[in-house]
């Protein structure tokens, strides 16, 4: 077998499944990553889909897993190019026999899978893993489809229930598996950005990739021992440490959850356990729950009216949509949310909550347009996180109470001093 492997959100080399799979008993094992030029271009509400944060931090990504596998005597082709086209060479060129990719079942991934292999011939073998999840879709005491429509159900049906499987580990292959590497990785100019400095105020300053990430939760769990305070930090608003950050790493697969899970069984054998070490583990359930809410409603959670079916009176007003981008509301606090996001690409869980529901149901807005602005400016955009918490927000989602933040009371219990609206509204730099 000539394996190639197909990177999309999988960008790690511990715990990864399709590496994993892909390197038993290969003749020659390939890995491949296709920085597809549609995702720096604007979508039809007028966003870039991939803005300047996320792209950066990408590259970075790419270099560590680039080093990574080399280390691992793989080699990691990076084409600045649609994948139906570049992918069919590398075929080729390499007398590939099967695909390893991540299994995904969104409509934009499976399109892009199907135009890929529409170009291949047949005798190719694609083999299809899942590879995101902290309970394994085998594994669940439930069918897909069952899927309760509230989360605390979700929750209590699998995690007593759920063995969490443990980390896959990946050999080394001979040297000889070598290839000649005809590929760089393009710069962020080359993605059609200016080059930027990270803004000294940031709450996430750290790059992209496998080791950062590895870093980061042994400083958060091991080093600082934060992990232990993490229920009563984590609604915070300033600074690095008031919550774990790794949702970037998560998002684009340098990290896994089952890593972090097992690091927090660790910690609690090694250290102590507590309400804030099972709230870390509460928080991966949750973002399981949205990729399960996503496997089984598809393309509904893309809909306006999502997957209650609701119909409210949204509007999609240019100058609303401007003023809420721009941190131009009425609301200090969703202006200094949105001015964070727009300077780092970072925003705080409590504040995405806030500034969603204020587009939502204060300004009555296209959930799908603030939705799509978030796609383009987190650095830790998740489809599944990111539809399944908008509908959540919105209304149209997985919230048994179609709860409205008010923002103005939200400000005053997270904020009470005012120091992260002073942050944001004072030194903003352009």
């Amino acid at each position: 077998m000539r394996n190639l492997i197909w990177f999309r959100n999988d960008l790690r080399t511990l715990d990864n499944v399709v590496l994993h799979e892909a390197t038993k008993h290969a003749e020659k094992v390939i890995g491949i990553y296709c920085l597809d030029p549609k995702y720096f271009e604007e979508t039809p509400y007028g966003f870039k889909k991939t803005e300047k944060y996320r792209a950066q931090f990408l590259l970075e990504t790419l270099e560590d897993l680039r080093s990574e596998l080399e280390d691992l005597n793989i080699d990691l082709l990076v084409y600045h190019e649609r994948p139906d086209v570049i992918i069919p060479q590398v075929c080729e060129t390499y007398a590939i026999t099967d695909i390893h990719i991540q299994k995904e079942w969104t409509q934009e991934e499976v399109d892009e899978e199907r135009n890929v292999q529409q170009e291949l011939p047949t005798s190719i073998t694609w083999h299809r893993h899942y590879n995101q999840f902290l309970f394994h879709p085998d594994d669940i005491n439930f069918e897909i489809e069952k899927t309760p429509q509230v989360f605390t159900v979700f929750r209590k049906k699998l995690e007593k229930y759920v063995d969490i499987r443990k980390e896959v580990h990946v050999e080394a292959q001979p040297e000889t598996n070598r290839i000649d590497n005809p590929t760089d990785i393009p710069s962020i100019a080359d993605l059609g950005f200016l080059s930027f400095t990270m803004h000294p105020n940031t709450a996430f300053p750290f790059k992209g990739g496998e080791n950062e990430a590895l870093a980061r939760l042994d400083c958060y769990f091991f080093q600082s021992k934060k992990l232990g305070f993490y229920k009563k930090t984590r609604n915070g608003l300033v600074g690095r440490d008031y919550s774990s950050k790794f949702s970037p790493w998560l998002a684009n697969g340098s990290l896994s959850a089952r890593t972090i899970y097992w690091k927090v069984k660790q910690f609690e054998q090694e250290h102590f356990k507590n309400q804030s070490t099972y709230w870390l583990i509460f928080e991966l359930i949750w973002r399981d729950y949205f990729k399960y809410v996503s496997l089984k409603h598809g393309n509904a959670i893309f809909k306006l009216h999502g997957i209650l079916n609701k119909n409210y009176d949204w509007s999609s007003e240019p100058c609303k949509i401007a003023q809420w981008i721009n941190g131009e509301t009425a609301s200090d606090f969703v202006n200094a949310n949105m001015i964070e996001l727009k300077e780092t690409g970072w925003m705080s869980n409590r504040g995405r909550q806030n500034v969603a529901s204020y587009f939502a149901k204060e300004l009555y807005l296209d959930w799908r347009i603030g939705a799509a602005y978030f796609e383009s400016l987190l650095l830790d955009y998740d489809v599944h996180s990111n539809y399944g918490n908008w509908m959540y927000v919105s209304g149209v989602g997985n919230d048994p109470r179609d709860r409205k933040f008010n923002v103005d009371m939200q400000a005053d219990r997270y904020d009470t001093d005012g120091r992260f609206r002073k942050l944001w509204l004072q030194t903003t730099l352009f």
